[in-house]
This record gives structure tokens, sequence and C-alpha cells, in this order.
């Protein structure tokens, strides 16, 4: 889950405003520095995600899932080869 567009911009002017390092903003805000640090270079949150996925062939779990369609998620797991 992102912190909405609001709060990144309120911790963003809170620390221009004050002059707050980005240590300091973080924790007044009780986030990581590490995404405050993004925040700088890009304040808006990714709304994609570019990567496809790269351990299940999506043939082969629509094929899984045609067929079994009551397993739980640890049998779907096991007979695909991947983990939970």
């Amino acid at each position: 889950m992102t912190y909405p567009i609001s709060f990144r911009r309120k911790v963003l002017s809170v620390r221009e405003k004050e002059n707050l390092s980005i240590a300091q903003v973080a924790k007044r805000f009780c986030v990581g520095v590490a995404s405050v640090t993004r925040w700088i270079k890009t304040p808006d949150p990714k709304t994609t995600r570019n990567k496809p996925a790269t351990k299940i062939d999506m043939e082969i779990l629509a094929q899984d899932i045609k067929n079994y369609a009551d397993a739980y998620q640890h049998e779907r797991t096991k007979g695909l080869g991947v983990s939970v």
C-alpha cells in the first residue's frame, strides 16, 4: 500500500518550511528515510508495474484454475512448482 499523494506533499512541505533533514522529517512522520528520499525525486506514486510475472507461466496458471477451480493456494503452488 502506498501513502496518498496529499500525505507525501505534506511531508515534503513541512521539510521545506522547517528546513528539516530527511532523517528528521522521516522520524517526525514515522516513515522510512528511503521513502522520503524517493518522494523528493518523484512525489507521485507509480500506478503501473512494467514487470511481467517471472515464476509462473500465465497460460499454465489459467489452465490449472480451469481444471482445479476449488484448489487451495498451497495445493496450486505444489502443482506449479512455486512457493506460496
